[in-house]
């Protein structure tokens, strides 16, 4: 479980780095075609960083909005807030709290800011469908993106994104109008400017796509992660892979979901498409990777 957890940080922050290479790579030729140097990526960071800042004050209460997500008491749900209370105790955070969505289909996810201001959200499918070591599990999940920050994680891969496509895109109208700094940029930096200039013509093309496959490997191996850490939590990897095939395995479409919330989710509840490209788009790694490497603990 150790060796899993340290692996999936190693990967996140290889991909974080990948993420500031490309905008490295686009402030230097943004900088180069219009002569403003690292003006154009103080001025991206500063818009994408601003408008993600707002989304993620404001994420938690809108999601549960969109989910038509309830709060719950202790006295209407007992069970649910034992296992969560506990968990929370394991976990050295304080305890979410709880929300339900009234949907038979069996699903959960965490979200807010920080673990102070934290939800875990169950649908009474899941109540109902799961025992109590897969409750556990599913909700071990959920505590472990609460306590490794995942929703912070994610926002700051939103920013990276924004960044990106906002320094593409002025890449590309600075060459659509036609930019003093392309001669200028040549005659100071010689052969190595110029080599530097087309990479990032290559990135301000390509990098908005990459940005976003970025974006989804992070996710991916965010789950990954959440994972492992919950079963540390509740030192029973087998509750939290028979509590996946269950979710996976069920036929009810979760009607409270829709793309805007699907990677928020346990389990991806809109219906998966097979192929590896698809792979590559998915905010979830594949179930039967998830539980191979959950029986591996």
């Amino acid at each position: 479980m150790y060796e899993q957890i340290a692996a999936n940080k190693r990967k996140s922050a290889l991909i974080f780095f990948f993420f500031l290479l490309m905008i490295f790579a686009l402030a230097y030729a943004f900088g180069a075609l219009t002569g403003m140097g690292t003006g154009g990526l103080v001025f991206a960071a500063l818009i994408a960083g601003g408008m993600s800042f707002l989304s993620y004050w404001t994420s938690d209460s809108i999601v549960l909005a969109i989910s038509r997500a309830k709060p719950v008491t202790k006295e209407e749900y007992p069970f649910l807030f034992n296992v969560v209370e506990g968990l929370a105790i394991a976990a050295g955070i304080p305890a979410p709290r709880c929300y339900v969505i009234d949907d038979t289909a069996p699903n959960a996810f965490a979200t807010g800011r920080t673990p102070a201001h934290s939800v875990i959200c169950v649908t009474t499918g899941l109540l109902q469908k799961l025992n109590r070591v897969e409750l556990e599990g599913v909700v071990a999940h959920e505590m472990s993106h609460i306590k490794n920050f995942d929703i912070r994680v994610q926002t700051l891969a939103v920013v990276m994104v924004g960044i990106i496509a906002l320094l593409s895109d002025w890449i590309m109208r600075s060459l659509w109008w036609g930019g003093r700094g392309r001669r200028s940029g040549r005659g100071k930096s010689g052969n190595l400017g110029a080599v530097l200039v087309v990479v990032g013509i290559f990135f301000a093309i390509f990098g908005p796509i990459i940005a976003q496959l970025l974006r989804l490997a992070v996710s991916r191996k965010r789950e990954f992660l959440a994972d492992a850490s919950g079963a540390l939590l509740t030192r029973y990897p087998a509750g939290l892979a028979s509590a996946l095939r269950k979710i996976a395995d069920d036929t009810e479409p979760l009607e409270a979901a829709n793309k805007a919330t699907a990677h928020l989710y346990i389990v991806n509840p809109l219906k998966d498409i097979k192929g590896a490209v698809n792979k590559l788009f998915s905010t979830h790694p594949p179930i039967e990777a998830r539980i191979a490497a959950l029986e591996k603990m």
